[in-house]
């Protein structure tokens, strides 16, 4: 038990520090802006900001929100991603335990919560994303390669399946970051989970924004990214349960 206690809290914390490079990518990537060479700095006066600025939840609470040369108030969306990346960590963790599989789900879920940001703002995703989370795939791929079959049917399970509803509808029924969002997510899980987690983005996807749509009259387009990364990230946890009640139904039969 105490293993599992100190565990956790080294994957909060270390959760907590990627999110915070996390929140760097969010805001840096749609204004083209080096995310490795430019120094962290104020975005709205460009004051660079010391080393005790960058604490990741800590100095926003220290600053009081607020940028310490010019005073703007700072995004509340910087303690938020840090602490929701923490929480991910953690839930990988006691999901999966201590395993490679671990490691690269984490990564997984740092770029899809990057991305989700950035697709729900911008209607699209940045390639890089889709390439990082290709790169885990191979190396899961790599770690597990006596079930090789599965990670790569899960490369076009989903992703067929909507290039061809892409070519249908002329790019009207789905975008192409998202084709690849799920051929890159099933070289990871494999082509059960991705199934999964595409069914269950679909449906989040619809139950959400419809509910968007009657209250804030949201825009009839929308974002498919964040309720995708949602799916993928419940079939990371739970995917595995998923299948096993599925089959145990028609087994009943």
């Amino acid at each position: 038990m105490l293993d599992i206690v100190l565990f956790s809290v080294f994957f909060g914390l270390y959760g907590i520090v990627i999110g915070s490079f996390v929140n760097v990518v969010i805001l840096r990537i749609p204004i083209k802006e080096s995310v490795t060479l430019t120094r962290s700095h104020c975005m709205t006066c460009g004051h660079v900001l010391s080393w005790y600025e960058l604490i990741p939840l800590f100095s926003y609470l220290f600053l009081g929100g607020k940028c310490r040369h010019c005073k703007t108030h700072i995004s509340i969306q910087y303690p938020i991603v840090e602490a929701l990346n923490g929480i991910i960590y953690v839930v990988l963790y006691l999901a999966c335990g201590i395993s490679v599989e671990c490691i690269l789900y984490c990564l997984c879920a740092s770029a899809l919560l990057a991305l989700s940001v950035i697709d729900w703002r911008t209607k699209e995703i940045p390639v890089g994303f889709n390439i990082f989370i290709l790169l885990l795939g191979l190396i899961r791929l790599v770690t597990d390669i006596g079930n090789w079959s599965q990670y790569v049917i899960g490369l076009f399970a989903v992703s067929g399946f909507l290039f061809l509803l892409h070519l249908i509808t002329k790019g009207r029924g789905i975008g192409g970051g998202d084709i690849k969002l799920m051929a890159a997510t099933g070289l990871l899980l494999g082509w059960q989970l991705n199934i999964i987690g595409f069914l269950i983005g679909c449906i989040l996807g619809s139950i959400i924004h419809l509910t968007l749509m009657a209250i804030k009259k949201a825009d009839r387009v929308l974002a498919f990214g964040p309720y995708l990364s949602m799916g993928v990230f419940i079939a990371m946890i739970w995917g595995e349960q998923l299948v096993s009640w599925y089959l145990s139904m028609w087994a009943t039969f």
